[in-house]
């Protein structure tokens, strides 16, 4: 066992919400990313946005966005931000039937904003989901994952094998 514990539990064991007011505050910043699989031909449509539900990058975007100002409100032990950034960016390769998703979060504050960044991936994924699945129901989300994160005690986390894509 490591000497690492966890840090939602109290003494006696009850999860409550970490005491961060004593922390000083830095610039902290999350990049995330995740991958829809689909086919080449729904990646095209995406490209020349002629699917029926409109343009899915646009929408995915705003969505991601929306969802990484709404974290603490997903996830309950999650602290309310005061976001500095909010980026989603897509790479579409057709050959591979791949959109590729990333998001970045940036704060000026004393907790970090890794689940922001997740929770932006993840909707932005889901919302190209929602607006993909009847030309093909069998599209699927893959690698939802932290890349990198800056700031604060634990200073520069680089994931060293890139899966994504």
């Amino acid at each position: 066992m490591s000497d690492q514990h966890f840090t939602h539990l109290d003494a006696s064991g009850a999860v409550h919400m970490v005491d961060v007011g004593g922390k000083e505050a830095t610039q902290r910043q999350a990049i995330a990313v995740a991958t829809v699989q689909t086919t080449p031909a729904v990646v095209t449509q995406i490209a020349q946005q002629s699917l029926r539900k409109g343009d899915v990058l646009a929408v995915a975007r705003v969505a991601g966005i929306m969802a990484a100002k709404r974290t603490s409100d997903l996830i309950p032990l999650c602290h309310p931000l005061a976001l500095t950034k909010v980026t989603v960016e897509f790479e579409l390769v057709e050959t591979k039937g791949q959109v590729l998703i990333q998001a970045t979060c940036a704060v000026a504050g004393v907790t970090g904003v890794e689940m922001e960044a997740l929770t932006a991936v993840s909707v932005a994924a889901l919302t190209v989901h929602d607006m993909c699945k009847a030309v093909d129901p069998h599209l699927t989300i893959n690698g939802i994952q932290l890349q990198e994160k800056t700031g604060g005690k634990s200073g520069h986390w680089r994931r060293e094998h890139a899966t994504h894509g």
